[in-house]
């Protein structure tokens, strides 16, 4: 059910996307009298799904789920129409219209997504606000993982800033550090300050691993015991705080975790304060890891802030959020780009991104995602790479700046380049996720 709501998600936000990318060409097509001759969601080869003509426009829905298009006359595309070149150009044709109008034309479907990730961000931000955990906020300080670990770091430091800058937010702290070659972090490590070098490779390390590298330390304090678990066999009561499990200290319950993941199926003894008499239990480890108890949600234990917005606020709190997501996007692409860091192994095709979306309906989340992956997708566009917008682009300002047109040769042998990168990505994008579904 999971992977079919996620599909769902991931389905209805490329349609959204694609459909509104599209239309960015295609109106201002129609507006300077361009033929369209198709508009199409998905792409279509051999067949289409749906399919219906209105006027000069053929209007459908493709099989395969990897993007859109319109075709518009006199246009070399990724159709490869090499038949209607070879005619004389008409009136109604992209190639006979000014150099200006055919740059409008290819820049429209960057500037809705662009416009489009701005509106749902905003559209967010009115209606659920901006919430985050605030670094000060963190009671039992961060559960840091080996990665942080071999940094310097410890489960329990409470960080003070990074870079000698105090960083507001949780969340930024990681994204500081993989993102802006961060080179200090300072901590407080139970009363002193410390301040600790970031290792060179850190941020293959933090790539290699693709977790978290430290989270927020939660206390394992028994909030609730699941009626007939071996938790409750064991005797465990709410109250109960886990200290030691197998004489292994479990100061946090990430800890806990950890020591029952490491024995299931197997018997432990638990040792553990109640009314501050420290008690022994035996309990039964499932062959999942767990004994049968929650503690107190994460959320309740940690302060959670909430920023709302007016409709107004809401405006510039959009489009600050958009540029935040386009700074680190090209941050990230860098690092795909630096062979150092291996970041390339990284990179997902549609089962990552499809992983990105809630395994339940949640509407903030999708609405979120969508609203980044315009941003991506518009990126992504105006890379000057032929077949992409981008590469229609960059032979229009030539055209522009040189008062020439490129040879149509030259133009069609670079939409086959380009469609063998963007398949070669796609081999590698996709590729990766098969690999890790396998490991």
């Amino acid at each position: 059910m999971e992977i079919l709501i996620r599909a769902s998600q991931l389905l209805l936000s490329l349609s959204i996307l694609v459909i509104l990318h599209e239309l960015g060409h295609f109106i201002p097509a129609k507006l300077f009298k361009t033929r369209v001759e198709k508009f199409y969601l998905f792409f279509d080869p051999w067949f289409s799904i749906f399919k219906i003509k209105k006027g000069e426009t053929e209007y459908g829905i493709g099989w395969l789920p990897l993007g859109g298009y319109v075709k518009i006359s006199g246009m070399i595309d990724e159709s490869m129409d090499k038949e209607q070149m070879k005619q004389e150009p008409q009136p109604w044709e992209f190639r006979s219209k000014p150099a200006w109008q055919r740059l409008i034309i290819m820049l429209g479907g960057v500037f809705v997504n662009v416009i489009l990730g701005m509106a749902i961000y905003a559209m967010v931000m009115l209606v659920w606000g901006s919430q985050y955990i605030p670094t000060d906020s963190l009671k039992y300080g961060i559960y840091a993982d080996s990665s942080a670990i071999e940094m310097g770091l410890q489960s329990g430091d409470k960080i003070l800033s990074v870079d000698g800058e105090k960083v507001e937010k949780f969340g930024d702290i990681q994204l500081k550090i993989l993102l802006e070659d961060a080179k200090t972090i300072e901590v407080n490590r139970l009363g002193e300050r410390k301040s600790i070098p970031i290792p060179e490779n850190t941020v293959a390390k933090m790539i290699k691993s693709q977790q978290s590298m430290m989270e927020p330390a939660l206390t394992p304090i028994v909030e609730e015991v699941t009626a007939g678990s071996n938790a409750e066999v064991a005797g465990l009561q709410k109250g109960d705080q886990i200290i030691a499990i197998n004489g292994i200290s479990t100061p946090f319950f990430q800890d806990v975790v950890k020591v029952l993941a490491e024995n299931k199926g197997q018997g432990v003894t638990i040792s553990l304060v109640r009314n501050n008499t420290e008690i022994l239990l035996d309990a039964l480890v499932t062959e999942a890891g767990t004994i049968g108890f929650m503690i107190l949600p994460a959320m309740e234990q940690l302060e959670v802030a909430i920023q709302e917005y007016t409709f107004l606020e809401s405006i510039p709190a959009g489009i600050n959020k958009a540029y935040s997501s386009f700074d680190n996007y090209i941050k990230q692409m860098k690092l795909v780009l630096n062979p150092d860091t291996e970041a390339y192994k990284s990179l997902g095709g549609f089962i990552t991104i499809g992983k990105a979306f809630s395994p339940e309906w949640d509407w903030q989340r999708f609405w979120s995602f969508t609203a980044f992956l315009s941003i991506i997708l518009a990126i992504m566009n105006i890379l000057p790479i032929p077949a992409l917008d981008g590469g229609h682009v960059m032979f229009l300002l030539y055209e522009i700046i040189s008062g020439r047109k490129p040879h149509e040769k030259v133009l069609e042998y670079a939409q086959i380049a380009g469609i063998i990168i963007l398949l070669g990505l796609m081999v590698i994008a996709n590729g990766n996720d098969f690999l890790r579904l396998f490991q």
